[in-house]
C-alpha cells in the first residue's frame, strides 16, 4: 500500500507547490488574495471498523484550496481613479451583458462613454446622481460620469461686509460722469472716499464687474454709487440703500439692505430685469482703515468637469471649471457570508455561487463594509518570505514521498529475488 500512500503524498505536495507558485507569481497583482492548500488524511473504509486499532491510512489529499481574504497593504498612487478598500467588501462590477462580478482590485479608468471601468472592461456600479442628488437604494447601476456643462446660476443675492474709516474727511461733491477719488490733501475738490468691486453673473452666466463708490457726506453718513463693467455714469444707490448711516458706536443703523435691477445685462443677451438683493448690514464704521471683510454672492458661470474625487464613503464628487462641485454618484460595496465560496473567474474577479451566499450590498462604511481610500491601491496579501519557506517545505515533502515510493520498490525487488 506504500505505493498508493507515497503517490498521494506526491500529488498533494505537487498541488501545494502549484498554490505556492501561484501566490508568488501574483505577489504584485493588485487586490490578489493568497491561496492556501489544506491537507487531509485518507483512510480506507472498513466494514469491521477500525480493525482492532491496526488501521493504517492510505495517504493524504488536498481537502480544499482556500483563499485568505485578509487585508493587503494600502499604497498611495496619487491617481484619483485608483481606489482601495480598507476593510470588508468587494467592488461590484457589471459586464456589458449584465453579468455581475466582484473584485478587490480598484484600478479604474473612464472609457469613451464616461463609464468607470477596470482593465477587463467591467463597469463599476453604484447609486447614480441626478442634478447633484444621489438616489440611494434600489438596484445599483453602472456609474457614468456626466461631462455636460453645468448650467450657470444668476446672481440673486450678495453680501458685503466692510469697515468705513471714521477718520475720513467729508467730501463735498461727487461727479457720477467722471468718478474720481478724493484728494485728501485738498478734500474741497470732492470725489469718492472709497471704492470696491464685486463680480455678478447674469442669466446666461456672463460675469459683470460691479464697482461701488462711497462718498462721506457727513459724520457717520455715506452716499453710495455703482457702475456696471466700468462704463457709463455711476448710478446713485436708491433708498433705502443710500445713505449708509452709522451711530457713534460704529454700528450701521440704516441703508444696510437694498435691491438693484440691472438693465445693462441685456447687452450680453441676458435678462434686462435681473434683480440682486444686497446686504451690507454687518458693515461698521471704526477708526481703522477701510477694508472688505466679507464678499459673497450666489451666482456662477457655466462650467466643465475638470476632475473627480472619490470620498471614503464612495461619493464621487465632480469639480468644475467654474469653481463649483457636485455629486456624480456613489460607489457601493458587496460582502458575502462566505467569501471562500466565491467562484474565481480570473482577472481578479469573483462570481457569486451557492456556497458564497447572496451579496449584501451597501455604501462604504455601512454595516460591516469597509471604507474607501482614493488615490491608493491594495497590494496582494502575499507574504513572500512565508511563501518561500513553504516552497522549501513542500519541496522536501515531495522528496520524502518519492523516497517512500523508492523504499517500497526496493522491498518488492527483494521479494522478487527470493529463491
Amino acid at each position: 500500500m506504500a505505493f498508493q500512500q507515497g503517490l498521494s503524498g506526491l500529488n498533494s505536495s505537487s498541488k501545494a507547490l502549484d498554490v505556492i507558485s501561484n501566490n508568488v507569481a501574483n505577489a504584485n497583482t493588485v487586490g490578489f488574495k493568497a491561496g492556501r492548500a489544506e491537507f487531509s488524511d485518507v483512510f480506507a473504509a472498513a466494514l469491521n471498523g477500525a480493525g482492532g486499532g491496526t488501521q493504517v491510512g492510505i495517504g493524504a489529499a488536498i481537502g480544499a484550496v482556500t483563499q485568505l481574504f485578509s487585508q493587503g497593504n494600502i499604497t498611495t498612487t496619487n491617481n484619483p481613479l485608483d481606489v482601495a478598500i480598507n476593510g470588508n467588501g468587494f467592488f461590484r462590477m457589471s459586464a456589458s451583458d449584465g453579468t455581475i462580478a466582484y473584485t478587490r482590485n480598484g484600478q479604474f479608468d473612464v472609457n469613451k462613454d464616461g463609464f468607470i471601468v477596470n482593465s477587463q472592461g467591467y463597469q463599476l456600479t453604484g447609486y447614480a446622481a441626478t442634478n447633484g442628488v444621489i438616489l440611494t437604494g434600489g438596484e445599483p447601476q453602472r456609474l457614468q460620469l456626466d461631462f455636460s456643462d453645468v448650467q450657470p446660476n444668476q446672481s440673486s443675492q450678495m453680501m458685503l461686509t466692510m469697515n468705513f474709516d471714521s477718520r475720513e474727511p467729508i467730501s463735498p461733491s461727487f461727479d457720477p460722469t467722471n468718478p474720481a477719488p478724493l484728494d485728501r490733501t485738498n478734500p474741497t475738490a470732492g470725489g469718492y472716499n472709497f471704492s470696491t468691486s464685486a463680480t455678478a453673473y447674469d442669466t446666461l452666466g456672463n460675469a459683470h464687474t460691479l464697482t461701488f463708490f462711497f462718498q462721506k457726506t457727513a459724520a457717520g453718513t455715506w452716499d453710495g454709487f455703482y457702475q456696471v463693467d466700468g462704463t457709463g455714469d455711476a448710478i446713485a444707490i436708491p433708498a433705502p440703500g443710500s445713505p449708509l448711516q452709522f451711530d457713534t458706536a460704529g454700528t450701521m443703523t440704516a441703508g444696510g439692505q437694498f435691491d438693484l435691477t440691472f438693465p445693462e445685462f441685456a447687452g450680453t443677451g441676458a435678462s434686462a430685469t435681473q434683480t440682486i438683493s444686497f446686504n451690507l448690514a454687518d458693515s461698521s464704521q471704526f477708526g481703522s482703515a477701510f477694508g472688505v471683510n466679507t464678499l459673497r454672492q450666489d451666482g456662477f458661470a457655466s462650467g466643465r468637469l475638470t476632475g473627480i474625487t472619490i470620498g471614503d464613503d464612495g461619493v464621487i464628487l465632480g469639480r468644475y471649471s467654474n469653481g463649483q462641485s457636485r455629486d456624480l454618484g456613489q460607489v457601493v460595496l458587496a460582502n458575502f457570508q462566505s467569501p471562500n465560496g466565491l467562484l474565481s473567474l480570473g482577472g481578479n474577479l469573483w462570481a457569486e455561487s451557492p456556497d458564497s451566499g447572496q451579496p449584501i450590498v451597501g455604501v462604504p462604511g455601512s454595516a460591516n463594509l469597509g471604507l474607501l481610500n482614493a488615490g491608493s491601491i491594495e497590494e496582494a496579501n502575499v507574504d513572500l518570505t512565508a511563501e518561500l519557506v513553504q516552497l522549501i517545505v513542500q519541496q522536501r515533502a515531495y522528496q520524502a514521498n518519492a523516497q517512500s515510493v523508492r523504499a517500497q520498490d526496493q522491498i518488492l525487488q527483494t521479494l522478487v529475488n527470493l529463491r
